[in-house]
């Protein structure tokens, strides 16, 4: 019953409305383009050592429309993990032209079972587990936000 309450809840939330049009320029918003839709989260920038070490650890919850961005400078093989992580979350990375190059989906809790990008990717994108599937985002979706240098010229940010 919890389950299905708050898969409504986080349904109703996401599709409150469609996301501004727009490119985001603002290091703060990022957007992800799957199919037809545009679905836009805030997030944290996680883009130095110690900022990518903690992570989302000892958080006990991670609004639906929210998440953290983990830049990488340059573009790298990225190896994450879940110890400390009281959320489950769903993983994105990202590759320099900002395409969902792989995702991995509802990881647990507090475990130190590793998950890796396939090859170099500049970015991985945490949001609450689950998320990625409800929104019907999967590998080869675009991401739209500053950090991605390499995304086709009309997805980069006016100057």
């Amino acid at each position: 019953m919890l389950r299905s309450v708050l898969t409504a809840f986080l349904l109703a939330a996401l599709l409150a409305g469609p996301a501004p049009a727009g490119t985001p320029c603002d290091p703060s918003q990022l957007d992800i383009l799957a199919g037809q839709h545009r679905h836009r989260f805030a997030v944290e920038i996680a883009d130095d050592p110690a900022e990518q070490a903690r992570g989302l650890m000892f958080r006990t919850s991670l609004p639906a429309d929210t998440g953290m961005l983990f830049i990488f400078d340059p573009p790298s093989r990225t190896h994450f993990w879940m110890r400390n992580t009281m959320i489950p979350l769903d993983m994105l990375f990202i590759d320099d032209a900002g395409r969902v190059e792989s995702i991995a989906e509802r990881r647990d809790t507090f475990s130190d079972r590793v998950s890796s990008s396939r090859g170099p990717v500049r970015a991985v994108l945490e949001v609450g587990g689950g998320i990625a599937r409800l929104l019907g985002i999967t590998p080869g979706a675009q991401v739209v936000h500053p950090a991605f240098q390499g995304a086709p010229e009309a997805l980069h940010c006016a100057e």
